[in-house]
């Protein structure tokens, strides 16, 4: 029963975030809350289990869900400007995350903090009722900055360079029961808690509702929680077929170079975690050789007018190309360094089941994600740059459903 619950708990890290780009706001909330609660978890239901591991577990399944999230604002968000400050937030988190890796010195996080998350569910939480291309850039800047100093930093240095345990505070000092006590005990140590607990989360019910009512502007838009509601977002099936095809013409640009650093980066956090043994350099080249691979063979299929007819067939094929292509690199045709081939393949599995999620989350099985993001931001655009900018202004553009 012990390992089922641990098992459904690590499965929920790994399916849930898949909901993201069709449900972004509840899918990020929710994997918050099981981000918050999967250690609490752990130490209840096996309290001698050793999680020595836990901070590269759990921030190797951070940057997982974090990064299908920030792929969903390339499918989703129709604010440029936006995409940008979420894209610069990622990256930073990103080089903080691996650097934490390579040295184990845990204020990197704390420099490097995830704001990135709080940024997204802001966004989409002014989605859900208004059109989010209405905020300023001085807004969108200002709601970041507060984030970044008043939320995240604090409790970055909470987590990280203090190292305090948010549930054992509450049962020491809340409740004044020791730290690790069931919680039914606990709570029944000082029901009262209970009470003012529930008190304070009405107070702020209502002066949620008073400033929706009387502060906020008038709403745009009935609630819209699933992103294919909001009207406008998508383009013309035949323009953006015919954006798709114009960025195949070219396999080196922007677009690329997006794919080999965000998988690179993401790489190297999961290298480290698996103890995959190779140099992040030698891993980051890997990596290069397997994306532009990759992308070489999905460009070559759009110019002969093939596409992705199911996320599955793609997964399968590019799972086969990149065994390959690791056979080579194992066998020496390409030398980048020793890997041992035990990790190596867990590396490899582990890297195959995120593209392939990514895939399927994002693209419905219609064709490579990053491939379908740039060609979205091109229509946005008008044109044919594909540097995964989003599918900015895409509401705006006429005859797209959107205001003028």
């Amino acid at each position: 029963m012990e390992m089922a619950i641990v098992v459904a708990v690590i499965l929920s890290r790994l399916l849930v975030p898949l909901l993201i780009f069709k449900y972004p706001l509840p899918a990020i909330l929710a994997c918050l809350v099981i981000d918050a609660a999967d250690q609490s978890i752990f130490q209840a239901v096996v309290p001698n289990a050793d999680l020595s591991g836990y901070q590269s577990y759990d921030k190797a399944l951070d940057i997982y869900y974090l990064t299908l999230a920030y792929i969903s604002t390339l499918r989703n968000w129709t604010s440029q400007f936006a995409v940008s400050i979420v894209r610069f937030l990622l990256y930073y988190r990103l080089v903080g995350v691996v650097l934490f890796e390579l040295t184990q010195e845990r204020w990197f996080l704390f420099i490097f903090p995830n704001t990135f998350e709080y940024v997204f569910i802001f966004y989409e939480a002014v989605r859900v009722r208004w059109d989010p291309t209405r905020m300023s850039k001085r807004l969108l800047l200002g709601a970041t900055a507060f984030i970044w100093i008043v939320i995240k930093l604090p409790q970055e240095w909470w987590i990280h360079i203090a190292q305090l345990d948010t549930t054992d505070l509450i049962q020491e000092q809340i409740f004044g029961v020791p730290a690790g006590t069931a919680w039914i005990e606990t709570f029944s140590q000082r029901p009262y808690v209970l009470v003012i607990f529930a008190l304070v989360v009405v107070a702020l019910g209502v002066l949620a509702w008073w400033v929706f009512a009387n502060v906020l502007p008038a709403p745009d838009r009935p609630i819209t929680l699933r992103a294919d509601d909001e009207d406008g977002r998508e383009p013309r099936p035949t323009r953006l077929m015919e954006v798709r095809n114009q960025l195949a013409t070219r396999l080196f640009d922007r677009q690329l170079l997006e794919k080999v650093v965000l998988v690179g980066l993401i790489s190297v956090i999961f290298a480290q975690v698996l103890g995959v043994d190779a140099s992040p350099l030698a891993v980051a080249i890997g990596l290069a050789v397997v994306i532009t691979a990759n992308a070489a063979i999905t460009d070559l299929m759009t110019r002969r007018g093939r596409r992705w007819t199911s996320a599955v067939g793609q997964f399968t094929l590019v799972l086969l190309l990149n065994v390959a292509i690791y056979a080579l690199l194992v066998g020496g045709a390409l030398n980048v360094g020793s890997i041992d081939i035990e990790r190596g393949g867990q590396f490899l599995v582990a890297q195959n089941l995120t593209g392939g999620a990514t895939v399927a989350g994002a693209d419905g099985g219609t064709g490579e994600c990053f491939n379908a993001a740039g060609a979205w931001a091109a229509v946005a655009r008008g044109d044919a740059g594909g540097d995964c900018a989003g599918a900015a202004g895409l509401a705006r553009r006429p005859g797209g459903g959107g205001r003028p």
